[in-house]
């Protein structure tokens, strides 16, 4: 497995960066897998190296990068504010467009050999859900992704496959919001939604006291299982 920081260019001619992770094969198909508010931090990386031993080429962009470039935080005091106050600033919507150039970036580089889906976890889930409208996605998964219920009106727009994994202690998305999500993806068959009543937002991060080992091993296998199908 080998890994290394690449170059994205956006529609306007910017640059900025992305984590890249390949798989011992060396090809495969492709993922987009969107950070929390920590940045593209020691977890996320891992993350992307779990998912290219899994046999995917990983991208986990720096969507930062307009604020600061490659954001990397730790989980204490410090590092959570300032993670918040990042989040409070993020043009979201920059963020989406920044993450389709990051798909195109993907789908060009010779070992990606199949399809590509968006994966994200907190506010990467939402934009993970949020690049899938634009259709530039052949899939996506979204972790608690949290104010998701604040752009239903695009859940229209998402015709390809979709997975939303949420947690039943969670305190930042409201059960309210997540009956809305599922709401907006009534009667379609593109949609499929986990529910986790024992585990607490962010349980899939290790370096958090939420992680919950169970909750994270069972949604990451019926990730695998989506992408596989549908990748």
């Amino acid at each position: 497995m080998k890994s290394q920081w690449i170059n994205i260019n956006t529609a306007q001619g910017e640059i900025f960066s992305g984590y890249l992770s390949l798989p011992p094969t060396g090809n495969g198909p492709g993922i987009v897998l969107v950070q929390e508010i920590w940045g593209v931090n020691e977890h996320i990386r891992a993350v992307a190296d779990q998912y290219a031993l899994d046999g995917y080429i990983v991208l986990a962009p720096d969507i930062f990068w307009r604020l600061e470039q490659r954001v990397d935080l730790t989980y204490d005091t410090d590092g959570t504010a300032k993670a918040r106050a990042l989040l409070q600033k993020v043009d979201t919507t920059k963020a989406v467009t920044d993450l389709s150039s990051a798909v195109d970036t993907l789908r060009k580089l010779p070992e990606v050999t199949g399809k590509i889906a968006t994966l994200g976890f907190c506010l990467g889930g939402q934009l993970a859900f949020r690049t899938a409208a634009t259709g530039n996605v052949d899939a996506a998964v979204a972790y608690y992704g949290g104010g998701i219920q604040q752009h239903l009106n695009v859940a229209d727009r998402i015709t390809k496959p979709i997975l939303f994994h949420y947690a039943g202690l969670d305190t930042h998305i409201p059960q309210s919001a997540v009956t809305d999500v599922k709401g907006s993806f009534a009667g379609r068959s593109n949609a499929t939604f986990f529910d986790y009543p024992n585990a607490d937002h962010g349980f899939n991060c290790w370096g958090r006291p939420m992680y919950n080992q169970k909750a994270a091993t069972l949604a990451h296998g019926r990730t695998l299982i989506f992408l596989s199908q549908y990748l």
